[in-house]
């Protein structure tokens, strides 16, 4: 392949453009191993990027896309060999470097991760940087003390990638999963993933002066930050955790350390792209045993690279459910 289709961001008197190309092989940027791109995925901070919305790329133009999974086409590194399926997510892909909304990717080896046994490429990337990191709260939870049996386990923005792999993974892992969402429509769907409960969004975001509230739950993954995880953090039990990993509902967190200090809670600060290798590795695995790839599949819809512009608007708008995987092969 001697040119490839991308979609390039740019910056033009302080606005995101974004532009389907055909670019040339030696356009790509640096690394160690070049890749054909089969699948990528649709991330909450891919569609912040392409929509200008975030300041997500430091750099332009940009090739957006946080993950990628694809087979290698050639490698200088002893580690990998042309026909290698690999996955990246994270890494700095799309935002300093280059990344999966594109036919060709070139990567450092540092980044890449080998295919695990029993995904596919497409499914990998139905597990994409959302399920990754719904893993890595999951992991933080339980290296904090959550075992199955303790009660319930709050998941924000449940119908969301985040969320709807936290409530499959939790509830599988034996967890009694309750599942927040603003989206009555959604209620038979996260049920199906194994959601336990369903609370309305309302529950948590309702003004709140009092420094502690009950002591509702054992754990929680939050992916909207806001008044809403000033709310969990109030009504966790004693000396229980939130991991939190994301931003949909305010990057301001009011809340008082009574919390910290009475009831001996714990913030737990997830951040999938910088994930140590071994932890990377490690939690890819589980993944790949632990997640009901049934449930993976049901929460999955698929669509082509012109789509993704579209798709990222309404990403942002709250009309997405579950997670959207790009095909990039032809």
């Amino acid at each position: 392949m001697k040119t490839f289709q991308a979609l390039v961001l740019d910056e033009k008197a302080g606005k995101t453009t974004t532009c389907f190309r055909e670019l040339a092989v030696d356009s790509l940027p640096e690394g160690e191993v070049l890749v054909l791109v089969a699948w990528s995925s649709l991330n909450y901070k891919d569609a912040l990027a392409v929509t200008g919305r975030g300041k997500i790329v430091r750099r332009f133009p940009m090739v957006p896309g946080i993950d990628l999974a694809g087979t290698v086409e050639e490698s200088s590194s002893p580690e990998f060999k042309r026909g290698d399926k690999i996955i990246v997510t994270g890494c700095g892909l799309g935002e300093d470097r280059w990344g999966g909304f594109s036919q060709l990717a070139r990567v450092k080896v540092e980044s890449i991760v080998p295919l695990p046994e029993r995904l596919s490429l497409k499914q990998a990337m139905a597990v994409g940087t959302a399920g990754f990191t719904a893993m890595l709260c999951v992991m933080a939870l339980e290296d904090h003390g959550l075992k199955p049996g303790d009660g319930e386990v709050a998941v924000t923005g449940a119908a969301g990638g985040v969320g709807s792999v936290a409530v499959a993974l939790l509830s599988k892992l034996g967890h009694e999963v309750a599942a927040s969402t603003g989206r009555t429509e959604a209620h038979d769907y996260l049920k199906s993933l194994g959601a336990r409960r369903i609370v309305d969004r309302k529950f948590f975001t309702a003004p709140d002066d009092k420094p502690l509230g009950s002591q509702r739950w054992v754990g929680a993954v939050d992916t909207v930050g806001g008044r809403t995880l000033a709310s969990l953090i109030r009504s966790l039990g004693y000396g229980r955790s939130v991991a939190a990993c994301g931003l949909a509902g305010g990057a301001e967190l009011n809340t008082t350390v009574y919390p910290f200090i009475l009831r001996g809670v714990n913030l737990l600060g997830v951040n999938s792209s910088l994930t140590p290798y071994d932890r990377r590795l490690r939690a890819w695995k589980r993944l790949a045993k632990e997640l009901p790839l049934d449930l993976l599949d049901s929460m999955t819809q698929t669509a082509r690279l012109k789509d993704v512009p579209k798709l990222s608007g309404q990403m942002l708008e709250g009309k997405i459910r579950g997670r959207t995987v790009i095909k990039l092969d032809a």
